[in-house]
């Protein structure tokens, strides 16, 4: 059978309301964490413009493990506290970063990273993870994209991690 390539919307809107419905039909009864994570960076990579990174690191041993991604090797293993992911997992929030040359502690992974979105994940209310999304533009990340991906982040949550096995 041959597949047909998706059109992404370039609303953003619906680009994310399709990604997230692209994201049910993939994970929907897949019990296994980094399958279904592995499939969400695809995913994301594929529908997203402007973006040379797209991945989840997991908390493992109270630092950040490098998980499941799409685009050149990255660092292992980030320290809590460190750099854009480390500082959302400490503070439990989204960061969002128009240019990381100006974000005091930035771990350079790819140096043609010029912005950055981290969003914490949660299991029971503690944080797991990140999904951590870099672009080659300054600024590239905005307000729908922090609305937009937080939608996709609460889907995991309660679609994926929620019912995951490690």
């Amino acid at each position: 059978m041959k597949q047909q390539a998706i059109t992404y919307p370039t609303e953003k809107k619906a680009l994310y309301r399709l990604i997230s419905t692209q994201i049910q039909g993939l994970t929907d009864g897949i019990s296994d964490l980094v399958a279904n994570l592995a499939n969400v960076s695809a995913l994301l990579n594929q529908a997203l413009t402007d973006i040379n990174w797209v991945g989840f690191y997991l908390i493992k041993d109270g630092r950040l493990i490098l998980g499941p991604f799409q685009g050149k090797p990255a660092c292992v293993e980030i320290r809590i506290g460190c750099g854009v992911c480390g500082t959302a997992v400490e503070k439990d929030e989204i960061i969002l970063v128009e240019d990381v040359h100006e974000f005091p502690g930035h771990i350079a992974c790819d140096s043609a990273s010029r912005s950055e979105i981290v969003l914490p994940i949660h299991k029971d209310e503690e944080v797991i993870g990140v999904l951590d999304i870099d672009s080659p533009l300054i600024a590239r990340f905005d307000e729908e994209d922090r609305e937009g991906l937080s939608r996709v982040v609460q889907m995991l949550e309660y679609n994926v991690v929620s019912t995951s096995k490690k």
